[in-house]
């Protein structure tokens, strides 16, 4: 077994050496022979997993692996042990291991990344393994790990169906971990951790920073078009094509100082309301402090936390802040200006780094732990005119993360971005001091959450030009997500999609009704709208089209497509296995008469006095899943104009979860004479006061898949009444 990692006595003033086993170059995949990439991938992955290990020696005991450095987050032995429990259960998945190597460790550090909020802190107690034990359990994987990179067969070029695929996987996951344990080592408390050779910190720590000005950006195209198999290893949300026109912009020359957001702390920046949004006013209020995470004032002095030290405030450093903090500063940076000053998207932070030509000074930059264990000063890496556009920290975007055209997950890892697909998760570029692997590929895309604290700071732009920051996201509700694939998905078993079918019978039926089909100004409601189809299908053929649902989730579903155009959310394949689908309206014709709709949350039981007028009323699908089916068909008459029509649809599917027995319609036995009641006689005896009966009663079919290989098949009875 390879570890390649050796301690040297080094002064800490010293960068850190250029050595083999700290210095790292990405692993190409589509290139060379398979035992040259056999012993490459070999080395990286020992190297890596060494890297790890060394981290962790610059915690002062074993009782600082048990303490959380944030509220947020774990302890320091759930991150120990998580890395190496990534390899296992990916490499059990996959089959390439043939059993788990320690169970109870793999269960207790299997999940536990990206905990959801700081006002929604999960306090569950756990009984830890000791620091010997998950040693000996690393100890044990990397000797898996090893034997299986030896003896696998693959063939090149590696892509994501190759075996070394989820090695690659555990060795990228681990190298993010690198990172983000790095910070929590950083929120310890002082006396538990302790500085180490291996890690220094840069020594220019005194000075003034540079006065930061804005630069001309020219406008340019953005266009990405990364797919499998690449140069590189790559996370699913890499992948994908995406293009963009940037208009011209001025960027800061400067990542933002500590000196130069001193200003805004001194100006209370911090007790304004008014720099914050609503999101950043929450957690302003949250927190206890009204400075950056790592500044300390000692003394009536400002000091600095660095991973394992804490030095005088070095002026001339990034500041390293959370998105909320970065965006109140350019709030107020913009007042003091009355310049446009805010954060860039994506797409200007990736238009910067191709005008800079960053990417060409890559061996200058502060990162890949080939400078120091720490920031240095914003004017120490040039990248053309600019500095840092590459390197240092982290920089804070405006953009939240969202999928590329063609995005698709990896079955091994189907939770690696689509939980951040929430609005929630804003991206950052650049990458730190301590970024290596993937992180600094090029292609990366990394999004936390908005109050999380990285190795993460930021520059302004100036641009009046708006910025998307609300992107349609993964529905997974189970129910929801049935239905978005009932409605939009692609037929199964030759059966036509069924809100199509009966929207199709509404049109219809108006079209040859002589008094109704003369009209171009007909409403039309629709009770049971679900997610939205049937009303978008009459859209096209109707002016005013209400739809109304009791579920607001439905709803959301609904008005997303109408604001949108799109929906994205997930079924099951098997088990816990999923598929991730988009549908948008344009794909289905229905993008140009969308805004006809009105979507509206309803008890169809308790309709409120305004729906009335109509001359169309449409409701499929609801009556066997009402608690008062009769109260809902008494209240119609008065609801539709003389001579409107109303489209019934039921499969007659009576169940007591929904409306109690008294209150079915049919599929029950009178109590007095001992015969069946049938629905259909029952619509009768409630509505031929009002209506008369068009045509004979039809039926339509219907399926609704709950997974690759369950479907349900039904019918619903369609009636059509013409009011009196």
């Amino acid at each position: 077994m390879e570890t390649g990692f050796s301690v040297t006595s080094l002064d800490k003033a010293q960068p850190i050496p250029q050595q083999p086993h700290l210095i790292t170059h990405n692993i190409v995949l589509n290139r060379g022979d398979v035992e040259s990439k056999r012993a490459e991938i070999k080395a990286y992955f020992n190297q890596t997993f060494d890297l790890y290990e060394a981290l962790f020696t610059t915690l002062a005991n074993d009782e600082a692996y048990y303490l959380r450095p944030c509220s947020l987050r774990h302890p320091l032995i759930f991150y120990f042990g998580h890395t190496a429990t990534f390899f296992t259960n990916k490499l059990v998945l996959a089959k390439l291991l043939p059993q788990r190597i320690h169970p109870k460790i793999e269960s207790m550090c299997a999940i536990g990344v990206d905990e959801m909020s700081w006002d929604d802190l999960n306090e569950a107690h756990y009984d830890w393994p000791s620091v010997s034990e998950v040693r000996e359990y690393r100890n044990q994987v990397r000797a898996a790990v090893n034997h299986l990179i030896e003896t696998v067969s693959f063939s090149m070029p590696i892509d994501w169906n190759s075996p070394l695929w989820p090695v690659m996987m555990g060795i990228e996951h681990e190298r993010i971990h690198l990172e983000t344990s790095s910070v929590l080592i950083r929120q310890l408390p002082i006396e538990f951790v302790q500085p180490s050779p291996l890690f220094p910190i840069c020594p220019e720590q005194e000075g003034d920073a540079p006065e930061n000005v804005l630069l001309d950006v020219t406008a340019g195209d953005v266009v990405i078009q990364h797919q499998d198999p690449a140069e590189f290893y790559g996370w699913d949300n890499e992948y994908g094509q995406h293009q963009a026109y940037i208009p011209a912009f001025k960027a800061s020359q400067f990542l933002v100082s500590n000196q130069e957001f001193l200003a805004f702390v001194e100006a209370d920046g911090y007790h304004n309301p008014a720099y914050w949004d609503e999101e950043g006013n929450r957690w302003r209020t949250f927190s206890p402090v009204k400075h950056p995470s790592f500044w300390l004032q000692k003394d009536n002095a400002w000091y600095l936390r660095c991973m394992t030290e804490e030095i005088a405030m070095p002026w001339s450093w990034p500041a390293e802040v959370n998105f909320h903090e970065a965006s109140a500063f350019c709030r107020w940076k913009a007042e003091q200006t009355g310049q446009p000053i805010r954060l860039p998207s994506e797409d200007e932070w990736l238009r910067l780094r191709d005008f800079s030509q960053a990417l060409d000074y890559q061996e200058d930059a502060n990162w890949n732990l080939q400078k120091f264990a720490s920031s240095t000063p914003v004017d120490a890496c040039a990248a053309g005119n600019f500095y840092d556009v590459i390197g240092n920290v982290w920089q804070w975007t405006q953009t939240p993360i969202y999928p590329f055209d063609g995005f698709k997950v990896h079955p091994l890892y189907d939770d690696f971005t689509t939980p951040t697909f929430d609005n929630q998760h804003n991206l950052f570029k650049g990458g730190s001091w301590i970024s290596t692997g993937n992180e600094i590929n090029g292609h990366s895309r990394y999004a936390f959450r908005r109050h999380f604290f990285q190795h993460a700071g930021f520059r302004y732009i100036e641009s009046d030009a708006a910025v998307k920051t609300e992107f349609s996201t993964y529905e997974t509700d189970v129910s929801v997500a049935q239905y978005c694939e009932f409605h939009y998905g692609e037929p199964y078993f030759n059966v036509p999609n069924f809100q199509q079918a009966y929207a199709q019978m509404a049109v219809t039926a108006v079209a040859q009704d002589s008094d109704l089909a003369k009209r171009h100004d007909l409403k039309v409601l629709e009770v049971g709208c679900s997610v939205g189809r049937a009303s978008f299908e009459m859209a096209k053929h109707f002016n005013e089209i209400t739809g109304l649902d009791f579920s607001a989730r439905f709803i959301r579903i609904a008005n997303q497509l109408q604001a949108s155009g799109s929906v994205l959310y997930t079924i099951p394949l098997e088990g816990d296995i999923m598929e991730f689908k988009e549908q948008s309206l344009q794909a289905l014709g229905l993008e140009k008469t969308a805004s006809k709709c009105e979507f509206l949350q309803q008890d169809a039981n308790n309709l409120k006095p305004i729906f009335r007028g109509y001359d169309l009323m449409v409701a499929v699908n609801i009556l066997d899943r009402l608690y008062e089916p009769k109260k809902f068909l008494t209240d119609i008459a008065h609801r539709l104009n003389a001579g409107g029509l109303l489209l019934l649809g039921s499969p007659y599917s009576w169940d007591e979860q929904f409306t109690q027995k008294a209150n079915w319609l049919g599929g029950y036995k009178d109590g007095s004479s001992g015969e069946n009641v049938r629905t259909l006689q029952t619509l009768h005896e409630l509505l031929d006061k009002d209506f008369v009966l068009v045509q004979a009663p039809q039926d339509l079919p219907f399926v609704i898949r709950e997974t690759q290989r369950k479907f349900q098949h039904n019918v619903s009875q369609v009636t059509l009444w013409k009011k009196r």
